[in-house]
């Protein structure tokens, strides 16, 4: 059996049963550098790595490709006007996060080469500060596997994994 079919057929005592197949979380992660510092906001109210850093980051939708889900995500949560055109790929991480049960994403880092507007907090309910900090001096409560796929970024590495340790 070929192609890209969602569903994959199990044969089993005549029967043809179906197996939905493994789905992976597409994540974009937008990286806006001004003066070689970064942009983070710092999380709140979501549950998840309150008080913690990340870059303006979302999920990629159906039918939507990472740069556009990327440029969506810049409008939504920081404000600015950032055409899928003028977006550098720098990365991509394959990780393992241990949340509801644990389950695979991979994560896509681009950074914005042209941008209109000035970054502002959009999302105030979910975000507590935006703040830019150097490439090199990343704050000690940034959420740990953006603050590796940043480190790994510009030091021009192109494909990390982070936390499959996790699964031993």
């Amino acid at each position: 059996m070929c192609g890209a079919s969602i569903i994959s057929r199990l044969f089993l005592f005549g029967i043809v049963l179906y197996m939905e197949r493994f789905k992976l979380i597409p994540e974009v992660v937008l990286l806006v550098v001004r003066d070689d510092k970064v942009l983070l906001l710092r999380r709140q109210n979501t549950g998840w790595h309150d008080g913690w850093y990340c870059p303006p980051a979302g999920h990629g939708e159906d039918k939507e490709s990472m740069r556009e889900a990327t440029a969506r995500e810049a409008k939504e949560e920081v404000g600015i006007d950032v055409a899928p055109e003028d977006l550098e790929f720098l990365h991509v991480q394959h990780r393992w996060s241990t949340d509801l049960g644990g389950h695979s994403r991979v994560g896509f880092y681009f950074v914005a080469k042209k941008f209109t507007g000035e970054p502002q907090n959009m999302e105030p309910e979910k975000c507590d500060e935006l703040d830019w900090f150097p490439l090199d001096a990343l704050p000690e409560n940034t959420i740990a596997p953006f603050k590796h796929a940043i480190e790994c970024a510009f030091k021009g590495i192109h494909y990390s994994e982070f936390g499959w340790e996790s699964m031993v």
